[in-house]
């Protein structure tokens, strides 16, 4: 997956030509800005490797953390409705995106249907993401929030080929609060209830699931028959 900036799950030789579309790469140390919040939208970014985080300036001045991005996941896709970026992406680790063009994609894609088909599917799973997100805002308990969001990482890191089990935290536990709607003290919190019951085990920001099924029931998810 980290030969191309775009692993969108197309053939040998059409993931070769949608690879031509990267007119570069843009490497950002911890902390450095890839887009900003009210920028003209003129390309979509390809994570090759690292974590970002989006987030948006609310009114009274606080920043609202939206999402975090691994390798192989696309940022920009919330300027696509007014042509004007939504979010601000900082990069959480050294990190590595590829920039590409919204002009050439669009084209591209009219000529290549299994990318225009796959684009679909990006845009279909953002929204899909995005209306989990407000569910588990409105209607689940801090505890179900937080399972949800660790067993959502763990099967994100998994589809990349990383352990599923254990893997490091990238952003803060400030940053956590902020995506789920909690204080930094529930997160600290919830962690240590967690480690307590043998559920996780945490060293520094390496976490590793010890009873993923007490998660899952944490999280409200049923067992498959």
């Amino acid at each position: 997956m980290g030969s191309f900036c775009l692993p969108v799950g197309l053939s040998v030789e059409d993931v070769a030509i949608v690879d031509t579309l990267v007119t570069e790469r843009l490497r950002l140390k911890k902390g450095e800005t890839l887009y900003r919040q009210g920028d003209v939208l003129s390309a979509i970014y390809g994570l090759r490797y690292g974590t970002l985080k989006t987030q948006t300036a609310l009114s009274d001045g606080r920043e609202q953390i939206t999402g975090f991005h691994l390798p192989g996941e696309i940022v920009g896709l919330d300027g696509l409705a007014d042509q004007h970026l939504q979010t601000t992406a900082l990069a959480l680790e050294d990190s590595e995106a590829c920039v590409i063009p919204i002009a050439d994609l669009e084209s591209m894609a009219r000529s290549l249907p299994s990318l225009q088909q796959q684009f679909h599917r990006i845009l279909s799973r953002e929204i899909s993401q995005d209306h989990s997100h407000l569910v588990s805002l409105g209607s689940m308990r801090s505890e179900e929030r937080l399972a949800n969001f660790l067993l959502n990482l763990a099967g994100r890191y998994s589809l990349r080929g990383y352990s599923g089990q254990e893997f490091n935290l990238r952003m803060s536990r400030e940053d956590i609060g902020s995506y789920l709607g909690m204080k930094i003290e529930t997160v600290s919190r919830l962690f240590s209830r967690f480690t307590e019951a043998g559920i996780l085990q945490i060293k520094l920001r390496n976490v590793k699931l010890l009873d993923v099924e007490a998660l899952n029931e944490i999280a409200g998810h049923k067992p498959q028959c």
